[in-house]
């Protein structure tokens, strides 16, 4: 029994414990709005505890990742890359597939599983960013030369174009942003950048017409002005803009029978629901807690040893700041809404498991540079 206290408690000294307690307190504050729902009645008991045990479950997952070496993971691609993929094309099939968003009816990005549903593109960011960081370190020096170049950016687009056949454009747009920034900080040269901005530039009228579906066209052209779109498309962003603001400085309360309903203000719009029982000292908390988390992620890609940890939490900051920036944007009305949750506050099994198995990969890699800087 000695022995297993000793390691356990060898286990955690190994940890980046900053880091576990910042996504530990992020979790807090999400499961209190979660509990809001319960309280205020607006959700059921079931909702509630699927969230804890997604939390709870997450941790553990995190924790076991950590444990493994972060270059052994990224080895075994084969093993787990084509069962993912496999998965998100099992969801192209309307039988299989399932669409929670009556009003994105060909956004089949989940797949029922009777007692849940399970989204398969959230584990794809956690093997892309493995794969992709893999790729890179393999790669090296030559990022800049024709063919590696080629090469990176169809293993790139391989996750795109999976997600946006599920009309997924939010996620697909998650996997361009992971690719971009890893590639930029693996030295990408200026020549490439220059090429696929006026790549994407000239692109941009096709996808347009041809690609984004009528419902996403609308909520690009009333995402600044929702205000005239009240009983259209601009009515989510105008309610949660309403709500933001009505908890003025410390917020209503977690319990109070005078908040604003705000569709979807569990996940994709829970930066408005914090601002409505929190108050403004509650955002502020939250935008906090979301820098610490992602300049701690960066803090530990510099401290890496080897290119490979590096990429890989370089990859994890990219997806983390991203979607805390869309999300929070799409409740300003900055940005249109693109279905992008907040990480480790918005509600979700899938999302905060696979928040977590992110930050698992990041502690990996903060242990094996923890035992190196010990034996040097």
């Amino acid at each position: 029994m000695k022995e297993i206290f000793t390691a356990l408690k060898q286990f955690f000294r190994s940890l980046d414990l900053f880091l576990v307690l910042t996504v530990l307190a992020c979790c807090g504050i999400g499961l209190l709005m979660q509990y809001s729902f319960y309280a205020t009645g607006e959700r059921d008991s079931r909702a509630f505890l699927v969230q804890v045990i997604g939390v709870a479950g997450g941790l553990v997952l995190a924790m076991v990742i950590s444990i493994f070496d972060y270059e052994l993971l990224a080895r075994m691609w084969k093993l787990y890359a084509p069962i993912i993929v496999l998965l998100v094309v099992i969801t192209y099939s309307p039988a299989i597939g399932y669409a929670p968003n009556p009003d994105a009816p060909t956004d089949h990005a989940w797949l029922n599983l009777g007692f849940t549903t399970f989204q398969p593109s959230e584990l794809m960011k956690v093997a892309f960013i493995l794969t992709l960081a893999y790729h890179l370190s393999k790669v090296g020096e030559h990022i800049n030369e024709l063919r590696p170049f080629l090469l990176l950016c169809v293993h790139g687009m391989i996750p795109v174009v999976l997600v946006v056949i599920q009309s997924d454009f939010g996620t697909a747009l998650v996997f361009l942003i992971i690719f971009a920034v890893m590639m930029f900080s693996a030295g990408l040269s200026l020549r490439w950048i220059a090429v696929g901005v006026g790549s994407a530039a000239a692109a941009f009228p096709f996808v347009w017409i041809f690609l984004l579906d009528d419902f996403l066209k609308e909520r690009f052209l009333v995402a600044w002005h929702p205000e005239n779109y009240i009983r259209g498309k601009g009515y989510q962003q105008y309610r949660g803009r309403m709500a933001l603001g009505a908890g003025q400085m410390y917020g209503r309360g977690l319990r109070s029978g005078e908040l604003i309903f705000v569709p979807e203000a569990r996940n994709d719009f829970i930066f408005s629901y914090i601002g409505q029982t929190l108050g403004f000292v509650g955002c502020v908390i939250t935008l906090l807690l979301l820098t610490c988390l992602c300049v701690r992620i960066l803090v530990n890609a510099r401290m890496s040893k080897d290119q490979l940890g590096c990429y890989i939490c370089i990859g994890a900051f990219a997806m983390f700041a991203f979607q805390a920036v869309i999300n929070i944007g799409m409740v300003l009305c900055a940005i249109p809404v693109i279905g992008i949750t907040l990480p480790f506050f918005s509600s979700g099994g899938t999302s905060v498991m696979i928040s977590f198995a992110a930050v698992g990969l990041v502690l990996s890699v903060y242990r094996k540079n923890r035992r190196k800087l010990m034996f040097d």
